[in-house]
């Protein structure tokens, strides 16, 4: 959600009963300018007063410390003053300013969401029109002007769905969906003498859509990961490198040599003719280093 460049602060503020309690205590200045901070940190955040760096990291003590730029333990006495008169509370380990809504306009926060909404409807209505039908699930939230009584900043908010990739949009091509979770179940079901991949980081995912621009058929992988299991050298069986992963098959470079076939098993010429030779036997692919097995990247 887009950064509110502003919060309501009454006149009277001061005459506030915690306020002046604050006022009475040791470091009462720094209690005083670091809950403003606090405020302001949370209006920038803008998650309903939430205070944290991303949803999956919560701001911590040492890093409010940080970011305001005050001593630990003040900080640490600030918190457990706020907490104590319940300015603030704690929400599944993450600090939450109290009745955050009295320190906002809600009412003209949700009529620019509501208007946003409307527009969001109008741009999909308008890409499908443009496109062959694929573009129905794309989601972008336009620049919106924000202008109420108080003299709201101008605010854009581009809210771009993150497990889709969308390209240059000019208004005549939407990229399609990509198939993280499709890709990945397929190398952990092919791939069996590899390491599975449990968790869809937000670096695969980058990875996996670079690759989904030049290999947009998901056969391509499915082409890549059963060369990558047929073969001694990168499934490990030959033992002379165990490096193989689902990042490494990822990179592009590796990719090509593996349809290449840089990777497959050699045959042997013998007197009684060819065969495969087995994990004992030299193995070694084309583009390994000649002194050393690890593959060139």
């Amino acid at each position: 959600m887009a950064e509110v460049k502003w919060i309501k602060i009454t006149t009277d503020i001061f005459s506030n009963r915690k306020i002046r309690q604050i006022e009475a205590m040791p470091d009462a200045d720094a209690i005083v300018v670091i809950w403003f901070k606090l405020l302001c940190l949370a209006g920038q955040i803008n998650e309903h007063g939430l205070i944290q760096l991303t949803p999956e990291v919560p701001y911590t003590d040492e890093m409010l410390a940080n970011e305001f730029g005050k001593p630990l333990n003040t900080v640490k006495l600030a918190l457990s003053v706020f907490e104590k008169f319940q300015m603030i509370e704690i929400i599944d380990n993450i600090y939450k300013i109290s009745n955050w809504e009295k320190y906002q306009n809600i009412d003209k926060l949700e009529a620019i969401r509501e208007k946003n909404r409307l527009r969001q409807a109008r741009y999909r209505e308008k890409t499908k029109q443009l496109t062959d039908g694929d573009a129905h699930n794309v989601t972008v939230t336009l620049p919106v002007t924000q202008h109420n009584a108080i003299d709201i900043d101008k605010d854009i908010d581009l809210d771009i769905d993150k497990d889709l990739d969308i390209d240059n949009i000019d208004n005549t091509r939407v990229v399609a969906l990509v198939p993280y979770e499709e890709i990945i179940q397929q190398f952990n079901e092919i791939c069996k003498s590899l390491p599975k991949v449990k968790i869809i980081t937000e670096k695969r995912k980058k990875s996996i859509r670079m690759r989904w621009k030049k290999f947009s058929d998901i056969n391509a992988y499915i082409t890549v990961f059963q060369k990558v299991e047929a073969s001694d050298f990168l499934s490990g069986r030959s033992g002379k490198w165990n490096g193989c992963n689902f990042d490494w098959v990822l990179k592009e470079a590796n990719m090509v040599k593996i349809l290449e076939g840089n990777y497959d098993n050699k045959k042997v010429v013998t007197d009684s003719g060819t065969r495969r030779p087995n994990s004992t036997e030299s193995l070694r692919p084309t583009g390994t280093d000649k002194f050393n097995s690890r593959p060139l990247i």
